[in-house]
């Protein structure tokens, strides 16, 4: 099932994995203050996807779906720990203090949409509206390997940028990816069909937000006042 959300955003998908911001990443014209402004919206972002994560989890545990519930979890720490501690190596690496780091229009239009979405529709809908944060970077991630190969020893690009291609094009995330699609499956078939169509509805959603969020990091976008 969760593939028909794939398909039915596939046309959105195609642009996305063409993105200026991702394509320059891997061809080395993406300015450092564009990745850096992105991964400090990224953090933010982060924290509160993983946050999604662990309500969905507390709300699978009370269904009686331990097994997906502890996944969950899982897949809630690997966002808050192994995710960010990528993030956490850049501001390190650029002495970047990111404590009171500000979410950008984007960052906030997204984070509200899903927060929302899983604290107050059903469990399959919150499910539905996180997948493309997995599913989508799994699938440029791997564009972008397959971009960086063919480019070769042609272009240099900063370490960080690698890593980041390294870390979503990886058989590790692959394997998260693929066990998130498996528990939207598992909750898709014995979803009502008004719920799967709000499931793809907040899939299609997702994938256009994740566009948006590159959109603000390729120019900066700033609060107006």
């Amino acid at each position: 099932m969760a593939q028909s959300f794939w398909d039915a955003a596939a046309p959105l998908i195609a642009v996305t994995e063409k993105h200026p911001f991702l394509v320059a990443m891997v061809d080395g014209t993406l300015s450092l203050d564009s990745f850096q402004y992105y991964v400090v919206q990224d953090a933010l972002y982060l924290t509160d996807f993983a946050n999604c994560l662990n309500m969905l989890g507390g709300r699978l545990a009370e269904a009686g779906d331990a097994e997906a519930s502890t996944r969950l979890h899982q897949l809630a720490t690997g966002a808050e720990e192994d995710e960010k501690e990528l993030h956490r190596s850049f501001f390190t690496k650029w002495n970047i203090d990111d404590s009171d780091a500000e979410a950008m229009p984007n960052t906030l239009l997204y984070t509200s949409y899903m927060l929302r979405v899983v604290a107050t529709r059903p469990i399959e809908e919150g499910l539905a509206v996180l997948l493309p944060c997995f599913w989508v970077y799994m699938h440029v991630g791997k564009c972008m390997l397959a971009l960086r190969e063919e480019l070769g020893d042609s272009v240099t690009r900063p370490p960080q940028y690698d890593a980041w291609i390294d870390m979503y094009a990886g058989e590790e995330f692959a394997k998260e990816v693929n066990d998130y699609i498996a528990i939207v499956d598992k909750a898709a078939k014995t979803a009502a069909e008004d719920t799967l169509k709000q499931m793809e509805e907040h899939f299609i959603m997702s994938c256009k937000l994740e566009h948006l969020f590159w959109n603000q990091a390729h120019e900066l976008m700033q609060w107006p006042i």
